[in-house]
């Protein structure tokens, strides 16, 4: 197979330099963030939706309750999420995930919005972007990355919804691959330096994403570095569609990604032999991004910053990780306490490096 060039070339050189010398720190997690702003139906909206439709697509009704809808106050409320870029970069973040989890079609079709799955990840991008670039311009020895977030849907490509036909698909790799490729192309156009296929609890699901990024890079004659992360749903220590972690790996690998690891669903104690499994078996960076410990009865993140960061230094003192942050429950000062904790620990070699690769 001929591997594409990279899109950018001196971006993806500083990714890899910076890869080799420290634990990168990923952010933390985006909607723990929005919740302490607690905002209402009307700021959801903005401007653009005040009316109950779409005011630059007439004719595209928004006639349904926005709030919760995340990824839309991209556009509506860019300071907030501007504001969450900019404290995860104080805090030591080296790449931020765009606010893109939940912009692709199957998504947005809940908040009858599908039509703005580009413009929701072409404008992600740019705002994550510019966050970067001005942290960059005021520490140039230190390069800030955009990761493009690409979520694995609220379907399943795998598994029937309906318990009494276990052949029902509510979805397709076919729909999902072309779903996927219109947000894939919003991101790259936006400025990311790498695409995050992230919280997968269905393989295929990702390999569908997975099928739409090569389609892409193939269409620019050049390509990104892919990161790629999995979820333990459970104690059982399996995705949602049955695999092991090294099933997992075993199953995605082929994509050569920049990184593989995990994510969400588990708080870092639980999540730890499912890392030392992909970095025992992986030939590329491992990363992990917990949740803040397990969900209280209150659906709420209990583990402080400094339970957080120990646990994941064991982590990094044990050699498992090349990239570390927080999912579901973190916040700055989770991420500026993991950072600091992991300073100074070299990072895990991966075997393709010790073979020269």
């Amino acid at each position: 197979m001929i591997r594409l060039p990279w899109l950018h070339h001196d971006r993806v050189a500083r990714l890899e330099a910076a890869l080799a010398e420290r634990i990168l720190v990923i952010d933390g997690a985006m909607g723990t963030m929005i919740q302490r702003h607690r905002l209402e139906e009307a700021d959801y909206r903005g401007e653009r939706f005040a009316g109950g439709f779409d005011s630059l697509q007439p004719g595209a009704a928004a006639s349904h309750d926005l709030k919760g809808n995340n990824d839309l106050l991209t556009l509506t409320r860019p300071d907030v999420i501007a504001g969450v870029h900019e404290a995860y970069l104080a805090a030591g973040a080296d790449i931020l995930e765009t606010n893109t989890f939940n912009a692709t079609a199957v998504s947005q079709a809940d908040y009858r919005l599908p039509h703005l799955v580009r413009e929701l990840n072409l404008e992600g991008a740019r705002l994550a972007r510019g966050c970067c670039d001005a942290a960059e311009a005021l520490a140039p020895h230190r390069p800030r990355f955009v990761a493009g977030v690409i979520g694995p849907t609220s379907r399943t490509a795998s598994i029937s919804p309906d318990v009494s036909d276990p052949g029902y698909r509510n979805t397709s790799f076919d729909a999902l691959r072309d779903d996927y490729r219109v947000a894939i192309d919003g991101l790259i156009d936006g400025g990311a330096d790498i695409l995050m296929v992230e919280t997968i609890f269905d393989t295929l699901n990702a390999k569908a994403a997975l099928y739409a990024i090569e389609e892409a890079f193939e269409g620019r004659g050049a390509r990104l570095p892919v990161m790629i992360s999995g979820t333990i749903t459970d104690a059982s220590g399996r995705t949602l569609s049955g695999q092991t972690a090294e099933a997992f790996w075993i199953s995605v690998s082929h994509a050569r990604p920049l990184s593989v690891g995990l994510n969400c669903a588990l708080g870092a104690k639980e999540l730890r032999p499912h890392v030392e499994t992909l970095a025992r078996v992986a030939d590329c960076p491992v990363s992990a991004h917990p949740n803040a410990g397990l969900p209280n009865a209150f659906a709420e993140y209990d583990e402080t910053p400094e339970e957080m960061a120990d646990t994941l230094q064991e982590f990094a003192r044990s050699g498992l990780l090349n990239l570390v942050g927080g999912c579901c429950g973190t916040t700055p000062e989770h991420i500026a306490a993991i950072a600091d904790a992991v300073h100074g620990i070299p990072p895990r070699v991966p075997a393709s490096w010790g073979a020269g690769a």
